[in-house]
């Protein structure tokens, strides 16, 4: 689970420092910074699985998870002489133990729950280059860092009550490299020393927290009349949700292999994804089903409501198709999973955006999923507000911000909500002027019927 992030000089954020909740909510004016949050994070997970290690970040393509150009395109107001730099720390999902590397001692030398990973990037010339990498676990900071400011050799370093001193190799005196990527030490910190290996486990730590993060967009791909499934299993619904009907299948089959064993009754895929639909209101049921036997050619199928006919996904309303991503993504990704999400409101009615908040804090609370959101709704925030008044959500859980930009610089406001579920430092003009607007509409209504009765 995220905890806390802090970046400075990315994009319109020349400063960034979040606190994570299970459920975090940002909202705001359209380009204020809201989506650059998500897509910072994204440009970390998209460079942790880039296959080219000479990547220091991995600014991707049109196909990729994020697009963002080049490094003038991300840095604070195209600043090239600034450098990036972050500090991300999060819960791990098992505690990790660091044993003594040099096999001297076989107790444990200290071990924790949490993880703090820094890193700073910046071009030196026309190359953008790491300038250091470092993690913190159990107040101690492991890090491999210039020797000087402006040196192009590095040395590893330990601070911290519980630092170690690392121990050369024999005939191992050359230079240290620098990071490799943003979050990894160079193969030689471990061939030219000793006692180094345990700075693997912070790495695997760092890449299993990339692999738990998911993400679907505000852009989701229209229905089709059918589907064609080649039976395998994809990691998740896809950015655009392209691999939703994938997935559902691929869910479904997982469940038909459960009831081989003998086991206690539970609610499957479909028919947790049918519940959701049905208490959105949306439709009365949903089902994929296969239009041959051996053709692996399959039709999302769905009725309106108890009376009408069974007819096509594609023949219903717009808005079906398009919240289905968001819940195939919260019930298909492993539990412990961080799931980033844009404008999930789309297209959906007011009443529909307010249940759907009730999905993702039941997810949020029972599959132990985070969840970060980056809305326009307030039918979605106010639903938030009511279950924290109604007690069914602490509001310790819930982690609510408003987005703004003042000269061009993105600033975030920690919505403080009380236990009253009431937000105690409401924005002016959060959701827009709605009192001025009411006050409009009655002036106007009065001058309109005096005129009238002349």
């Amino acid at each position: 689970m995220l905890n806390h992030l802090e970046v400075t000089n990315f994009k319109a954020w020349r400063k960034l420092e979040m606190q994570f909740g299970k459920v975090t909510g940002l909202f705001g004016t359209n380009s204020s910074g809201k989506s650059s949050v998500l897509q910072f994070l994204l440009l970390l997970k998209q460079t942790k699985n880039a296959t080219d290690r000479g990547l220091v970040l991995d600014f991707g393509g049109p196909k990729e998870l994020v697009n963002l150009g080049t490094y003038q395109a991300i840095v604070h107001r195209g600043d090239q002489k600034a450098d990036i730099d972050w500090t991300l720390d999060w819960e791990l999902p098992n505690p990790l133990k660091v044993y003594d590397p040099s096999g001297r001692r076989k107790d444990v030398l200290f071990t924790g729950s949490s993880l703090q990973e820094s890193s700073r990037v910046g071009l030196k010339g026309s190359h953008l280059s790491a300038r250091h990498v470092k993690y913190r676990f159990t107040d101690s900071v492991f890090s491999i860092e210039p020797k000087t400011e402006n040196s192009s050799e590095f040395e590893l370093r330990s601070e911290g009550p519980q630092s170690l001193k690392f121990i050369r190799n024999p005939g191992r005196g050359w230079a240290l490299p620098g990071p490799v990527k943003t979050h990894l030490f160079p193969d030689q910190a471990r061939t030219y020393y000793q006692n180094t290996s345990f700075l693997s486990d912070f790495e695997a730590e760092y890449e299993t927290l990339m692999d738990r993060i998911f993400y679907l967009g505000p852009l989701r791909e229209h229905p089709q009349r059918e589907y064609r499934w080649s039976g395998a299993s994809p990691a998740d619904v896809g950015p655009s949700g392209e691999h939703t009907v994938d997935a559902i299948l691929a869910a479904t089959a997982q469940d038909e292999m459960r009831n081989l064993a003998p086991r206690k009754r539970y609610m499957k895929f479909q028919e947790m994804i049918a519940h959701w639909l049905s208490q959105l209101g949306m439709i009365h049921s949903f089902q994929i089903k296969e239009i041959g036997s051996g053709t692996n050619l399959y039709q999302a199928c769905v009725q309106t409501d108890q009376n009408s006919p069974e007819t096509m996904l594609t023949d219903v309303g717009f808005g079906v198709s398009q919240v289905l991503p968001v819940l195939v993504l919260l019930y298909y990704v492993p539990e412990g999973s961080i799931v980033l999400m844009e404008q999930p409101e789309i297209h959906l009615h007011p009443s529909v955006q307010s249940e759907l908040a009730d999905v993702m804090l039941a997810v949020a609370q029972h599959r132990q999923i985070q969840i970060v959101v980056e809305s326009h709704s307030e039918h979605l925030l106010r639903r938030f507000q009511r279950r924290a008044a109604e007690e069914r959500v602490s509001s310790s859980d819930l982690k609510l911000y408003f987005v703004r930009t003042s000269y061009g610089v993105a600033q975030l406001e920690d919505l403080e909500l009380n236990e009253w579920g009431e937000i105690e430092n409401w924005p002016e003009k959060f959701f827009g002027d709605e009192m001025g607007e009411i006050a409009t509409i009655s002036k106007s209504s009065l001058e309109r019927r005096i005129k009238a009765s002349r």
